[in-house]
């Protein structure tokens, strides 16, 4: 796991685009990916965005294939795999390495705002759903779920 951000920016934008676009889209109409991930985006609020992340980058003979954070409150704000890298283990390895930090930083409780695709992803690591929720992005509403994990 690397943190390299600022040289990472960009392939981190193509694994969240091409992932919402070509996985999320199972559970999501045409109208709410579009709007989760637009075609155009200010790639400069985006950096801004991730150096304020701070993610931990996974990586497979030198191609960026995921990607996650860690917040100090413990929020996992952002968990995406490559879409063509999906089934591969990237997703696990992602989580145990969420919690071997959350456990030298002392977090006793792990959540996320999860979408319909990865929730049983979450489910399979041990989280449990907090309340289903709708939020609203870029006037589309799309469901998800605050989930939990406890030490």
């Amino acid at each position: 796991m690397t943190t390299g951000i600022e040289t990472d920016a960009a392939a981190l934008w193509r694994i969240f685009f091409n992932t919402i676009r070509n996985i999320n889209c199972r559970d999501y109409s045409q109208a709410q990916i579009e709007a989760w991930a637009p075609e155009s985006y200010d790639f400069t609020a985006w950096q801004q965005r991730m150096q304020g992340l701070s993610p931990f980058v996974a990586e497979m003979d030198g191609v960026i294939v995921g990607y996650t954070d860690l917040q100090p409150d413990g929020l996992i704000d952002h968990f995406f795999c490559h879409h063509q890298y999906q089934g591969q283990g990237v997703a696990r390895a992602l989580m145990e390495h969420v919690f071997k930090q959350g456990q030298t930083r002392g977090v006793r409780r792990y959540y996320s705002e999860v979408s319909i695709t990865a929730k049983p992803f979450y489910q399979h690591m041990g989280f449990t759903v907090a309340k289903e929720q709708l939020i609203d992005i870029r006037g589309q509403q799309l469901k998800n779920f605050v989930m939990e994990k406890c030490n």
